[in-house]
């Protein structure tokens, strides 16, 4: 039994020496400065990861510019195909003017002749009733062309108008929302 008592002590002293051991591991640890080669290797992962995040918010800010102005440009095409088709109205506004006009100095021009005519047949004495037939058709017809000139006239101003009138109730919306 000696021996066991012998060897149990021995183990026993060999547990402390141990404990001993690991408390001052643990508190060499503890109390130890870090690896300078670690340290050195964490500083630097911490700026590069630093830079980048600065990288990501620039391409950000950039990604966000290039898409604002993408909608503007969108905004703009949208725009351009409005007036294009104003001025496309606007345009056939002014070629059917410019068609009445052409009517009326048609219808004008026969009446100055038949006015001419019947002129010419009042001096002689002679009044020919064919004549003043040609001459009242001439000025009905002038007055159909002059009518047909202020439709077409109304109609380029309100193709100019409702463009105009068409933002105006826009904006009233735009401030009502």
């Amino acid at each position: 039994m000696s021996q066991i008592e012998e060897l149990h002590g021995r183990i026993t002293a060999a547990m402390e020496r141990i404990g001993v051991g690991v408390s001052a591991m643990a508190e060499r640890e503890i109390t130890a400065a870090p690896d300078p080669m670690l340290a050195q290797a964490l500083e630097e992962e911490q700026l590069a990861n630093a830079q980048l995040q600065e990288r990501l918010r620039l391409l950000k800010a950039r990604h966000a510019d290039e898409l604002a102005a993408l909608r503007a440009d969108l905004d703009n095409a949208a725009e351009v195909q409005t007036l294009r088709a104003e001025l496309a109205a606007q345009g056939d506004a002014m070629r059917r003017l410019d068609t009445d006009v052409q009517r009326l100095r048609a219808a004008n021009d026969q009446l100055r002749q038949s006015n001419a005519a019947l002129r010419a047949a009042n001096e002689s004495g002679v009044g020919e009733p064919e004549l003043i037939n040609q001459a009242m058709q001439a000025e009905l017809e002038g007055l159909r062309a002059a009518r047909a000139t202020d439709v077409a006239e109304i109609g380029a101003v309100l193709a100019k108008l409702e463009p105009l009138l068409a933002g105006s109730a826009a904006a009233r919306q735009g401030e009502e929302v």
